[in-house]
């Protein structure tokens, strides 16, 4: 293949976004569609060059690797080794330990599904993960086991059909992605079966290239709207919208349009779109971008592991200078050597570097993992015993092991002797009331029932592969309410993390319970943090931080997001209660005693505090009747 200038400058295009985005600059809040443009370049490059050793009778899938091999292991294992000794100073022992789990899945590229099983891209504590980014790399090296192959027998057996076998496969890739936005979200961002349509439309692109177009002016036009797409995408899309899926479209589309318009007519100037990808300093960063994304993620998360709130603007300048610095590294003396033909770069050194190289990261991270993250480096630092209460797990509590049939009305009673039941209703961030229910008893005047789930969201319409017994839990609510005779049911749940899927199933869920003549309480989104508030607590500690409010670590407005959506019911935010212009207070201020025992869930003194403060009460001022 050609080299092509505007190629490189479109890279550039697709990792700018990447890198602000993560470092937290809201004018780009679809940043993080810049790795579906490299999903893109990536399936034309590589089928490109798959093609090219076609025609020259020098395919082979041991060539594919040693040239995949000098381009992504050198500066991958350069990045985590780096950041394995920040990791060594900076991270706490849970942490490294986690850290230490990534290292091995990052190392030998199944670290989509790693964190497919331990983590949100978009959740709260993502930025302190430091190899959360080589996600996406996995997916490309898994998609890399079946390409050569897939190509080579499409070239060599079915006549060079390339559309013929590729469409299919790209249509139901994508159709699965869209499924996976409502079904399985977290599954269809990571994993490859949901993004090979991404990587195949650069292939088709590139294997069954459409002829140049001889128009100036439709060729303007095409470049046009391949900028106004991505654009689109950058600017419209965010972390709470389904994707991918419909949304990937906006980059998808609008890169392999870019890509086209550069396929210039050799009777036509270049169109003005290839002509701006061209510039010098987009093909600049384009060169380092590799490095740039490989590098800017860690340095963001030890940042952000350091200071666990917001950072401003002067450290976000610090954080981009100091990204391109080390990338710029990066590049001249660890990727340059590596592509450069010599003697320590041919076939067998250079497979013999990967193995080391692989071998190694993986021993270093089983040491990390087996030693626990090595507590001793921080012999100052030690967890607290916080009360929890009993959340009766595995009955009134189900963690997905446990049969729905275990629940029961007796052992999930957890207040008694009034006239009044009430059924509380939702996932872990309704079950982490229930322990500061017997100390509010006489303020609350029902007798309140547990029904709880976790992952499961009290909402009637909703469904997940991850909790396929969800959908079931949630239908045997209304036959309890019945069979009960609930007065009053309250619904509460983590809604962040159902932000991205909408609230329009709580609505229905509202229309039906008010249809069964129950009163129907929705508490809204308590506090979260960015981390475990013992480890707040820690480096509050170390900074002589002197009050206990902490910045909270969500979206401020996610209760105004939710409040549409309880027509028909009474809503509580508990951010009102429980939050002041400084944060929110994560630790009794008197007592020093931990509200929560974990990021968000409260502790036993955290759940007496807040429903003391804004739970419903049943007194006999305010009983509900149950309508006839």
């Amino acid at each position: 293949m050609n080299y092509r200038r505007d190629i490189d400058g479109l890279r550039a295009v697709a990792v700018l976004p990447v890198v602000l985005f993560h470092f937290g600059v809201s004018a780009i809040p679809g940043g993080f569609t810049g790795v579906d443009i490299f999903f893109v370049i990536s399936g034309y490059l590589i089928s490109g060059s798959l093609l090219d050793d076609l025609e020259r009778g020098q395919f082979s899938i041991g060539r594919f690797y040693w040239r995949r091999a000098r381009r992504i292991l050198p500066a991958l294992t350069f990045v985590i080794l780096l950041a394995s000794i920040a990791g060594w100073f900076i991270l706490l022992p849970s942490d490294l330990h986690e850290y230490s789990l990534s290292v091995i899945a990052a190392s030998t590229f199944w670290s989509n599904i790693y964190f497919w099983k331990t983590t949100n891209y978009f959740s709260i504590d993502a930025e302190l993960r430091p190899l959360l980014h080589t996600w996406s790399l996995s997916v490309e090296e898994q998609y890399y086991i079946f390409a050569p192959i897939l190509v080579y027998l499409i070239y060599r057996y079915a006549s060079k059909r390339w559309l013929t076998i590729l469409l299919p496969i790209t249509i139901g890739s994508f159709a699965l992605a869209v499924m996976a936005t409502t079904l399985a979200p977290t599954a269809g961002f990571y994993l490859l079966p949901t993004r090979v349509w991404e990587l195949a439309l650069g292939a088709m692109l590139m294997l069954r290239k459409p002829p140049a177009l001889a128009s100036r002016p439709l060729t303007e036009l095409i470049g046009l709207a391949g900028f106004g797409l991505l654009a689109f995408g950058f600017l419209t899309i965010s972390e709470s919208d389904p994707f991918p899926g419909y949304n990937a479209l906006f980059p998808c589309i609008g890169t392999a349009l870019l890509i086209y318009a550069g396929q210039t007519h050799p009777d036509r100037p270049v169109p003005v779109a290839t002509r701006v990808l061209q510039l010098a300093p987009l093909v600049w960063v384009g060169l380092i971008s590799y490095s740039l994304y490989l590098v800017h993620w860690p340095i963001n998360s030890f940042v952000h592991y350091l200071s666990l709130k917001a950072i401003g603007v002067p450290t976000i300048i610090a954080m981009i200078v100091a990204s391109v610095a080390l990338a710029t590294f990066s590049w001249k003396y660890v990727e340059q050597p590596f592509r450069r033909k010599s003697t320590f770069t041919a076939p067998l050194p250079i497979f013999a570097f990967s193995a080391t190289a692989i071998v190694l990261l993986c021993v270093g991270g089983l040491a990390g993992a087996l030693g626990k993250g090595f507590p001793q480096r921080f012999p100052d630092f030690s967890t607290e015993r916080v009360l929890v209460g009993d959340w009766r797990n595995g009955v009134c509590f189900n963690e997905g092991a446990s049969r729905i049939e275990n629940w029961n009305l007796a052992d999930c009673t957890r207040t008694h002797g009034f006239p009044t039941n009430v059924l509380l209703w939702g996932d872990s961030f309704a079950a982490h009331y229930v322990s500061g229910l017997e100390a509010n008893a006489q303020k609350i005047q029902a007798n309140v029932i547990q029904y709880t789930y976790a992952g499961c969201p009290p909402n009637l319409s909703y469904f997940s592969y991850a909790r396929p017994a969800c959908t079931r839990f949630n239908e045997r609510a209304l036959s309890i309410i019945r069979d009960a005779n609930i007065q009053a049911v309250i619904l509460s749940g983590r809604w962040t993390d159902y932000q991205a899927r909408g609230f329009d199933g709580l609505q229905k869920t509202i229309d039906r319970l008010n249809g069964m003549g129950v009163k129907v309480y929705v508490i809204g989104q308590s506090p979260e943090f960015i981390a475990d508030v013992q480890k707040i607590a820690f480096f509050a500690r170390r900074e002589h931080v002197a009050n206990t409010s902490w910045p909270m670590a969500m979206d401020p407005d996610i209760n105004k997001q939710v409040l549409p959506f309880v027509k028909g019911a009474t809503f509580i935010d508990p951010l009102a209660y429980l939050c002041g212009a400084a944060g929110c207070s994560y630790a009794d201020a008197g007592t020093r005693q931990f509200l929560y025992f974990d990021y968000g869930h409260f502790s036993s003194a955290g759940a007496i505090l807040a429903i003391s403060k804004y739970w419903p009460s049943f007194t006999a001022s305010n009983k509900v009747a149950k309508a006839k």
